[in-house]
């Protein structure tokens, strides 16, 4: 088997199923298999998965074992000679693992291989490709200085700015949303240290990895969608652990003075804090109209009903998929997205497209009951159902 993807959920019901939807269409023309670990959700993600996708391999935790843990039970089952560990609150495109493995196999000393990453609302995210958190590089990071002086090696290394996200090329870490990587590698470092709950356990494992010799890369021929803002909610205990993990970095693989551990403690309060009121929720600016991009006037009707507002329609059986200037140029516009007509690749590209444009987008996956997008990374997202 070449393939194997392992997805750790917890309680993101309606994004775990359309992240299996993306990642099914993506498998088609490989030998893959699907591994899904839930962590002992208290929604429904489990009864979807057995109602809707039967032949996915599905691992019920009865607790919540983490992320390290949670994703080592998967991979100890994978039959496949790679393996990606993906984020259920994620969407690929058709070709994305088609793209990932050709440029795999042509690397000799392939440690772990990343991707393009943007938002529910097409904006790139920077931590797609990043550096070593040396106790330099923090700093960078902690006085912005990688904002003044970005694009060098001396004070843009915390996200690897000597690439840009259109350029494909070797970077030290990579994020635990999707890394893709030999799973006989996996194993020989141990796979993600279990001592570490979440958050700096990717950092963890691409350090790692380097240390063995191994290249890591950042591919951008590929985009995912990682909504991000989904997978975690910023409250206190988010705060907590997210010291906890950079704590738990800092004590394993650095030897730094008394004074600087004193400055990275109120470095790593003040990012926790920041990522945390980040995470709180923001007004979000009602649509004051919709537009459903489909084949299906019927749909159009129904989202009237239950959106209580003006949906347009946009006929793909008669019209090209395009976005026009007089949609850019209006406020508050939503764009729906059918994906039983739009491909997951088409919509990522749509997303992508338009970024910077004003508009936010939502999609019906296939065969699905519901709307689902998120407007920033910061916020955990919105699902509609539309039956």
């Amino acid at each position: 088997m070449q393939l194997s993807v392992i997805i750790l959920n917890y309680n993101v019901r309606y994004f775990l199923e359309q992240c299996v939807l993306s990642v099914e269409n993506a498998l088609k023309t490989i030998d893959g298999e699907i591994i899904v670990i839930d962590n002992n959700s208290s929604d429904d993600s489990c009864a979807m998965m057995k109602q809707r996708f039967p032949n996915v391999k599905l691992i019920q935790n009865s607790e919540n074992l983490g992320f390290p843990r949670g994703n080592n039970i998967g991979v100890a089952q994978a039959q496949g000679e790679y393996i990606c560990i993906l984020n259920p609150d994620t969407v690929v495109a058709e070709d994305t693992f088609t793209k990932i493995l050709a440029f795999a196999q042509k690397q000799s000393d392939l440690g772990i291989l990343g991707c393009k990453l943007i938002d529910g609302a097409g904006n790139f995210l920077p931590e797609s490709k990043r550096g070593v958190p040396t106790p330099w590089v923090a700093f960078t990071k902690i006085t912005a200085l990688y904002k003044l002086v970005p694009n060098t090696r001396t004070f843009g290394k915390y996200y690897a700015q000597h690439l840009n996200e259109n350029q494909t090329g070797k970077v030290d870490i990579l994020v635990g949303a999707f890394m893709f990587l030999k799973k006989d590698l996996y194993l020989e470092v141990g796979g993600f240290d279990e001592d570490c709950f979440m958050y700096s356990d990717d950092i963890d494992l691409s350090y790692r990895i380097l240390q063995k010799g191994k290249s890591n890369f950042y591919f951008h021929e590929t985009t995912v969608i990682h909504y991000k803002g989904e997978s975690t909610v910023k409250d206190e205990t988010y705060m907590k652990r997210f010291q906890e993990a950079m704590n738990f970095f800092y004590k394993k693989h650095f030897r730094v003075s008394a004074l600087f551990s004193i400055f990275m403690k109120a470095g790593i309060v003040f990012f926790s804090l920041v990522k945390m009121f980040q995470g709180k929720s923001t007004i979000k600016t009602v649509p004051k109209s919709y537009l459903l991009y489909s084949t299906n006037e019927k749909l159009a009707d129904k989202l009237r009903l239950v959106l209580q507002n003006k949906v347009r329609f946009h006929d793909l059986k008669t019209e090209k998929m395009v976005i026009s200037s007089s949609v850019k140029n209006k406020k508050a516009v939503e764009i729906i997205l059918d994906n039983e007509f739009i491909s997951f690749k088409e919509c990522i590209a749509i997303l992508e497209s338009a970024r910077n444009k004003g508009i936010t987008f939502k999609i019906i996956p296939k065969t699905a009951n519901f709307l689902i997008g998120s407007n920033n990374s910061n916020e955990r997202g919105e699902i509609i159902e539309i039956e």
